[in-house]
């Protein structure tokens, strides 16, 4: 089973068995705070991505990719054609080690400064290509068409509707049994995703061997 936008819309209605118009018009609402639950409390690797940028001599700030959530790694290509990793630190630390922005050399730390850019020290001396591999924010199901997926409504489908559902219910100020059903069932469906993302998906049996749990 996977949903469209516009199936996943027509189950929160039949699920709830509210078709109201102020209901129907908050929908999308529902189902991008759905996503925003499953992005903070999921770690999948679907989800990392590798952007390519450049240091600006003499500038301390580095742009951050408009979808970027949280850093795995900053890298860039020094003068011998080597790739060296920065290490990531506290803001802090870096105006700590590096108090005068216009001393330059070979970076060594990076932080997240502010919603837009990274801060490097100390300040480049050259204009280094740069990689940053980070856990980004994917596009929401609801920007696309009605025939519209994503990999979460395709993959976590169960996840995607019992989210939705916490949310329509409490919108419609529902029954206290019914919405605490609703995220038991959220909650298992996160569990499943979690076991999916931080041991099946980011191992294999030749090297791990199986993954193994406890019997019931």
């Amino acid at each position: 089973m996977s949903f469209t936008y516009a199936t996943l819309e027509t189950a929160i209605q039949d699920y709830t068995e509210n078709s109201e118009t102020t209901f129907t018009n908050n929908l999308s609402v529902f189902i991008k705070q759905a996503e925003e639950r499953i992005l903070k409390n999921v770690q999948l690797s679907v989800f990392r991505k590798n952007a390519t940028a450049a240091f600006t001599s003499s500038n301390q700030y580095l742009g951050c990719p408009s979808d970027f959530l949280a850093p795995f790694s900053l890298s860039f290509t020094n003068s011998s054609s080597e790739k060296v990793f920065l290490d990531y630190k506290d803001v802090n630390f870096i105006q700590t080690v590096n108090p005068n922005s216009s001393t330059t050399g070979s970076p060594k730390y990076y932080a997240h400064y502010d919603n837009d850019n990274f801060i490097i020290a100390p300040t480049p001396n050259s204009t280094y290509a740069v990689e940053i591999h980070y856990f980004y924010r994917p596009a929401s199901l609801t920007a696309g068409s009605d025939s519209g997926t994503t990999w979460l409504s395709t993959n976590a489908p169960n996840t995607m509707l019992y989210g939705s559902l916490i949310e329509a219910y409490t919108f419609m100020k529902g029954e206290p049994d019914v919405l605490q059903n609703y995220n038991q069932r959220f909650v298992e469906a996160v569990g499943g995703l979690k076991s999916f993302g931080e041991s099946k998906e980011s191992t294999d049996a030749y090297r791990t061997g199986l993954v193994l749990r406890g019997k019931q």
